[in-house]
């Protein structure tokens, strides 16, 4: 299965599984919502029992003390715990739902309370109130009085009404207990719901984390060893190409991408060799021709030397130095196809020294003076190369100075991981059109007659410094001179 595949399936699964905990959260949020909505309407039934109850007692005592004394005061607080009740009825009676068993109960409730205003207290009301009229009015309200009252029919019906209500209320109270049992029996539930989920989430998401740091960064692993092993010149390895995802794939290419390396480096190392021979042969077999043309013209020189006219001992020397810059020029050849092939020898080099070595061989003249710095670095590093640059450079520097008084100045400067050594000069300069130009082989800027340039030495100072992966810079003022600077790793 491919990798993308198995990254899809496990961020999916743990996406279920956190969509799960939050709906599960969502559902608990609103049955503790709707708990919260019923504990605040219970509580309103709960405090308009409370007050009916009480209301029912107020008008019980207002009614009885109104047909005792027929004091207004006794039934205006009936009248007012009359109109409660009424209200409190009309509220309950939307608030408690239609399904409710409370339902029931409430109708019973004012079934009963109607009862008793109406048959009882209403008619014992107006007998009172006619028994200050007259005195048959008075005896009408005694014999009702004792109907109603004395009898305890009206105690009993007053006794059942508050009974209910204490019903309806304890019912209340029983249906909170319950309905908060229950919300804390789902909030617990949901506790351990959530943390389930959330906990197999995480370990789901861990275990595919794993699996894939397992699978994939292993196998990378292998490819990036591989790919170090290519680096450092070892073109047989190869990498176990497992599955068939995107980095089997990979693997296999890079398989098929060290297979093909290593026959192209085996076939140009080959070739490489070959042009080895080839340069090597070839400037021997140049060399030949070349000391033997030699020898003829010293020959003739020895033997006739009084027999030449004056011209044509100026064409003979004319063709030595042809023969001297021919011979340069394989020896050029021969050095240029020579480096980056030679095993690197790193040995303790004190610069001071190696340009007292490089000055003796140079054949500077009277006119040219040399500076050269001090404290020249002492490190370890390869000698020959290092030589070779400072040489090709001096050599070139001191060569093509024009002026009376040439001056050539040598110098370094230290960075961090490498040295940048500067060979300064007042020479002609070297226009700016022709700064790359230069380090091209058998690239020169004089003619050929004047000077016995091969145009090989900056392009052997070129190649040196690409192979080691260093730099040169040429920065030269027309008719002011140059300044060649490079960098060597320390």
């Amino acid at each position: 299965m491919k990798i993308s595949y198995l990254i899809f399936i496990g961020f999916l699964v743990i996406l279920i599984m956190f969509s799960a905990t939050t709906y599960i959260n969502f559902k608990q949020a609103e049955r503790v919502n709707e708990n919260s909505e019923f504990f605040a309407r219970s509580t309103t039934i709960v405090r308009h029992t409370n007050r009916f109850q009480r209301n029912i007692l107020n008008m019980v005592s207002g009614l009885r003390g109104y047909l005792f004394t027929g004091e207004n005061y006794f039934i205006q607080a009936y009248d007012s715990a009359a109109q409660e009740n009424i209200d409190i009825l009309a509220e309950l009676d939307t608030i408690v739902p239609d399904t409710s068993v409370q339902k029931r109960a409430l109708r019973q409730i004012r079934q009963l309370n109607d009862e008793w205003v109406n048959n009882y207290a209403i008619p014992l009301i107006e007998a009172k109130k006619m028994s200050l009229t007259s005195d048959s009015s008075k005896h009408a309200f005694d014999e009702l009085y004792r109907e109603r009252l004395l009898s305890g029919v009206e105690m009993r019906l007053n006794r059942r009404l508050q009974q209910m209500f204490k019903d309806f209320s304890n019912y209340e109270y029983n249906l909170r207990d319950l309905r908060k049992s229950e919300l804390t029996e789902s909030i617990i539930l949901t506790k351990r719901i959530s943390i389930y989920l959330t906990s197999v989430s995480i370990i789901c998401g861990l275990a595919i984390a794993i699996f894939l740091a397992y699978r994939i960064s292993n196998r990378i692993m292998k490819m990036v060893k591989m790919a170090d092993n290519i680096a450092a010149g070892d073109y047989n390895v190869h990498t176990t190409a497992e599955g068939n995802d995107e980095i089997g794939s990979l693997a296999r290419s890079l398989n098929h991408m060290a297979s093909v390396l290593s026959e192209n480096i085996s076939l140009l190392k080959r070739k490489n060799e070959e042009l080895g021979q080839f340069a090597h042969i070839v400037s021997h077999d140049l060399k030949a021709p070349l000391r033997g043309i030699d020898n003829v013209v010293n020959w003739i020189e020895e033997d006739h030397l009084d027999e030449l006219s004056p011209k044509v001992k100026e064409y003979f020397q004319l063709i030595k130095g042809r023969l001297v810059r021919g011979e340069n020029l394989i020896q050029g050849i021969l050095t240029y196809a020579r480096i980056g092939r030679e095993q690197p020898v790193i040995e303790l080099v004190d610069l001071n020294e190696l340009m007292g070595e490089i000055l003796e061989n140079v054949a500077a003249t009277s006119t040219v003076a040399i500076d050269v710095q001090k404290d020249l670095p002492v490190f370890e590093t390869e000698k020959i190369p290092l030589q070779q640059i400072f040489s090709n450079l001096i050599g070139n520097a001191i060569k093509y100075n024009d002026k009376r008084n040439g001056k050539i100045k040598i110098y370094a400067r230290k960075s961090p991981s490498y040295y940048t050594f500067f060979v300064e000069d007042n020479g002609p300069g070297i226009d700016k059109a022709y700064h790359d130009k230069i380090f091209m082989i058998f690239q020169t800027l004089q003619e050929r007659d004047s000077f016995e340039s091969t145009g090989v030495g900056l392009a052997i100072v070129k190649k040196i410094l690409d192979d080691r992966r260093q730099s040169i810079k040429l920065t030269s003022t027309v008719g002011k001179g140059s300044v060649f600077s490079f960098t060597w790793p320390k």
